[in-house]
């Protein structure tokens, strides 16, 4: 049965549920049902594939809050990092950040990452259990995006706490804890990464944060506020979605031992395995826009002004984009995910989290013999848009070298 606004609205609150968020997506599969639905809270849900994909490239559709007539939390102090900009300013400060950090810059990283995942792993040998998350899912990405830009990697036990903050204010209810936290947070984070930038510019070294912060750019130089801005953003972006995808990732194949397996035999799968996972279990789940006119979409109007949210993990399982779309299988004939969103605002940091999965997984896959799960579901995090476990323990008879 199809069905009502009223009982997608219904369905929505209880996605945010925590009980819901070891398996939220029978709740997307109904939701799916009124592909455009309107919320409690002046946004609508939208929920299939085509319909996501067409407003992630609508010109009507804009990231700033401020051009919707929809209530928002109090805005916290200093410039929008670009990631929450439209076009043009968005696209200038976005291509003044992807000028430095480029694809062939992530690239040269890959012996890097090689090397941290090993190191990872290897100081598990002695030990029969780990806890992918503390162990491993959240200390490469932070240690890789902390080199990157140059942040000094002992300071992370400072920045966790403000980014950690900073990720649970993206839930559409954070809780009002989180929400008076957000502006100290974002201004004591601001402060480190400002001092950051005062000591590269007196000191340039070898990292991303020196060849910003300097800006000897001939396409122009980002003014200190958007640098700042910009640096926040990279510091946060860089390690929150990637630790999801790593534990998701572990997770599900030692759900599917065959796929496991697959990789363990062959690791140029890792490629396909990460590209499933985005469809199968995104780090993010859904994202939020606001309507700068009246928008007619899946049979309704999304009315100018409102709030839209985009179901993403919905839009990834839907059976008219994807062929038995609840069966993890990197070796589909389909193309395509939503899991790092699309359009203008299509993932900057898309070709490192990739680069970050593909080389965990395979090494976790050939490195750990006998793997299994100690707790399945796991205990997960409240996030309900940053979707993963908080904690993933895993046994093992022995890690090879």
């Amino acid at each position: 049965m199809t069905q009502t606004g009223a009982d997608v609205a219904r369905l929505f609150t209880e996605l945010l549920e925590p009980t819901s968020r070891s398996d939220p997506y029978p709740l997307y599969a109904r939701m799916r049902e009124t592909p455009v639905a309107p919320l409690a809270d002046g946004f609508w849900a939208v929920s299939t594939r085509a319909e996501i994909t067409a407003l992630l490239h609508h010109p009507g559709v804009s990231k700033e809050q401020s051009r919707s007539t929809v209530g928002g939390r109090p805005r916290t102090p200093g410039p929008t990092p670009f990631l929450f900009l439209d076009p043009p300013e968005h696209d200038r400060l976005r291509r003044l950040v992807m000028r430095r950090f480029t694809p062939a810059r992530v690239a040269g990283m890959h012996v890097r990452v090689v090397a941290l995942v090993n190191a990872l792993l290897d100081a598990q040998q002695h030990h029969d259990q780990f806890d992918v998350v503390d162990d491993f899912a959240y200390p490469l990405p932070v240690t890789v995006i902390c080199e990157l830009l140059g942040v000094p990697r002992e300071d992370e036990q400072r920045f966790h706490v403000w980014a950690d903050v900073l990720a649970h204010n993206l839930d559409p209810e954070p809780g009002q804890e989180t929400i008076s936290g957000v502006a100290a947070a974002q201004q004591e984070l601001s402060g480190y990464i400002g001092d950051l930038v005062a000591s590269r510019r007196a000191d340039p070294t070898d990292d991303l944060l020196s060849e910003l912060a300097v800006g000897d750019d001939p396409a122009g130089r980002l003014a200190d506020p958007d640098l700042i801005a910009t640096l926040v953003l990279l510091l946060i972006a860089g390690h929150e979605t990637t630790v999801n995808l790593i534990t998701n990732g572990v997770l599900t194949l030692l759900r599917h031992p065959v796929e496991l397996d697959r990789l363990r035999r062959d690791a140029g799968r890792a490629v396909h395995v990460v590209e499933e996972l985005l469809r199968y279990e995104p780090p993010v789940q859904f994202a939020a826009r606001y309507a700068l006119t009246d928008l007619d979409v899946g049979g309704a109007t999304i009315p100018q002004g409102a709030g839209i949210r985009l179901m993403l993990a919905a839009g990834n399982r839907d059976p008219r984009a994807v062929v038995d779309p609840d069966r993890f299988d990197p070796g589909r004939a389909e193309p395509g995910h939503l899991g790092f969103g699309g359009g203008v605002h299509y993932c900057v940091g898309a070709p490192l989290a990739r680069l970050e999965g593909q080389v965990a997984l395979t090494e976790v896959a050939r490195r750990l013999v006998a793997p299994r799960l100690l707790e399945d579901p796991p205990p997960y995090r409240p996030n309900a848009v940053l979707r993963g476990p908080e904690h993933l323990p895993v046994g093992f008879a022995e890690i090879v070298a």
